[in-house]
């Protein structure tokens, strides 16, 4: 047996997600400062990589109830719309994120209101508090930014709450921890789901398939996973949009794609009827070109709690399929190298 290396401790700290949902929402109470609900046409949350992904969760979880557009961005500079109509959720785990930095800077000169998601000392933190805008705690020491997922989403999640474009968010995040626990004792089995997911991918890359929002948000964190802990290519796409598109493209090449790729279903209790007929038919026409096909069901009461039920799952397989190679889940040398490059 392979032996498992982890010098950051990412295994505890991935583990730890309804702890840190928990402790999350005892951070926060009422947010002072927020703009009134009239007075806003849009929400925009800003940030990069798992940063963003937190605000992806947020929204996902928000956007069925919001009577606001919510959007996700990350870039330099943010939409011509952005102005004094739009709330900005700036989500920053290290508060140094230059392009969240930059685009935030150019939103709040157009005139919109602030809201930063960071850790103490950074310069999110000094902008927002310059232009006198609540600062929500990144809670936790987590050693990595995708092992703070629940940190950076509950504060987005609450200021969207208190807003009136989530009602019952805290409602649904307990309910959230409350799976995360009862699928944490699952993952920590000898007969853990993630470690047979992971045998069944073995050395191929995983294809995500997930549909609605909680579906698709997952497959993204999926592929994140495989790529930052399993240091492998992975690809996700979204159910319906998918079978106008990516399902053509497999057959041609069977004979090469069977020893390459094996495909994920992530499946939910919130699928429309229609998108779940359309993942049985994808699934009968790339059985024979897939080296396998994977289903993975959400458990959980409510939205939010599957949606992170299926992400604590992609979370545990990834780190399984690390385990499998020897591999270190947690440094990121190419993205260490990346950042010195742009500064040099």
């Amino acid at each position: 047996m392979t032996e498992r290396v982890d010098s950051l401790g990412l295994w505890d700290a991935m583990l730890a997600l309804p702890e840190q949902l928990e402790q999350s929402m005892s951070a926060i109470g009422t947010i002072g400062g927020l703009p009134s609900i009239a007075d806003l046409e849009h929400v925009i949350i800003l940030g990069m990589g798992d940063s963003g992904f937190g605000g992806e969760v947020a929204a996902g979880s928000a956007r069925p109830f919001s009577s606001l557009p919510i959007v996700v961005y990350g870039g330099y500079l943010p939409p011509s719309w952005v102005g004094s109509t739009t709330l900005v959720i700036a989500i920053s785990a290290s508060g140094s994120t230059e392009e969240t930095l930059e685009s935030l800077e150019a939103a709040v000169e157009s005139g919109a209101s602030l809201v930063a998601v960071t850790s103490e000392g950074g310069e999110l933190e000094s902008l927002a508090r310059r232009a006198n805008a609540p600062v929500l705690p990144v809670v936790g020491s987590a050693p990595m930014p995708r092992a703070a997922l629940g940190a950076m989403a509950v504060p987005a999640m609450l200021t969207l709450e208190q807003l009136g474009l989530f009602p019952g968010a805290r409602t649904w995040i307990t309910d959230a921890a409350q799976q995360l626990k009862v699928r944490r004792d699952e993952l920590t089995s000898e007969a853990s789901p993630a470690k047979e997911i992971a045998r069944r991918v073995g050395s191929t890359m995983p294809v995500i398939y997930g549909g609605g929002v909680i579906g698709t948000t997952a497959a993204k964190r999926w592929k994140f996973a495989v790529n930052h802990n399993a240091k492998s290519p992975a690809f996700w796409a979204a159910m319906p949009d998918l079978c106008h598109n990516e399902l053509v493209g497999w057959g041609n090449r069977g004979d090469m794609t069977r020893e390459v790729f094996t495909e994920i279903q992530l499946r939910h209790e919130y699928e429309h009827p229609q998108t779940a007929r359309r993942f049985q038919y994808v699934e009968e026409k790339t059985h024979d070109v897939m080296s396998d096909i994977v289903t993975v069901e959400a458990s959980g009461e409510g939205p939010v709690a599957q949606l992170l039920d299926l992400v604590l799952m992609g979370d545990m397989v990834s780190l399984e399929m690390a385990a499998a190679e020897g591999l270190d889940p947690g440094p990121l040398p190419i993205v260490d190298d990346l950042k010195d490059w742009l500064e040099s």
